[in-house]
């Protein structure tokens, strides 16, 4: 037998539903704002355009490889072909080169206070050991250049030392370690093309 329902009973379910029905329209109504302002955020490339639709392009540009990055040890592009002597001013480095225009050996160097000018210069001539302009006794000494009575040339101290020299001075000598003094000695004989860059 069917019980009546009391109208206490019949109050509560209604009431009921319109709270479910309140909070179904709510959460609707919140999705929706949340869509609209993802929409609004996005990027322009993902972001929809009213009336356009995406289509396939044939002309759209591949993209940029990254450039290599240049090897701060590769012989400096405009120093010249052939078997030559490589000095960069700004980078304290010399380079032996060979023939075939690949490095035989590279290094750092001291620079002299009085530096050589930019360009082609050859070997005039070369001392075993002397008394460096700076009071040091040096050896393998291979000069190339002159600036106002100046010997500019390479060379290395007997006690191995690189020290920063007095910029006051009128010395000429480019400073390297023994073992780079040995192998400029033995590269670079009178009449070497020496190649001085910036």
């Amino acid at each position: 037998m069917r019980q009546r329902q009391s109208k206490g009973e019949f109050t509560v379910a209604r009431g009921s539903s319109g709270i479910v029905a309140g909070l179904t329209a709510a959460a609707v109504a919140a999705v929706a704002f949340l869509a609209y302002q993802a929409s609004a955020n996005a990027p322009a490339s993902v972001a929809s355009t009213p009336g356009k639709k995406p289509t396939a392009s044939a002309s759209a540009q591949p993209s940029a490889k990254p450039k290599p990055t240049a090897d701060p040890l590769a012989v400096p592009a405009a120093s010249g072909k052939g078997e030559r002597v490589v000095y960069a001013l700004e980078d304290r480095r010399v380079w032996l080169v060979g023939a075939d225009n690949e490095a035989i050996r590279t290094f750092t160097v001291m620079p002299s206070p009085v530096s050589p000018p930019p360009g082609v210069h050859k070997v005039t001539s070369r001392s075993g050991t002397v008394q460096g302009s700076d009071g040091v006794p040096i050896e393998h000494v291979v000069r190339f250049a002159n600036v106002d009575e100046v010997a500019i040339g390479f060379s290395a101290a007997q006690d191995g030392s690189m020290a920063t020299p007095d910029p006051t001075s009128k010395t000429g000598g480019v400073r390297m370690k023994r073992a780079d003094g040995k192998a400029m000695w033995t590269f670079a004989t009178v009449g070497a093309k020496v190649v001085v860059v910036p």
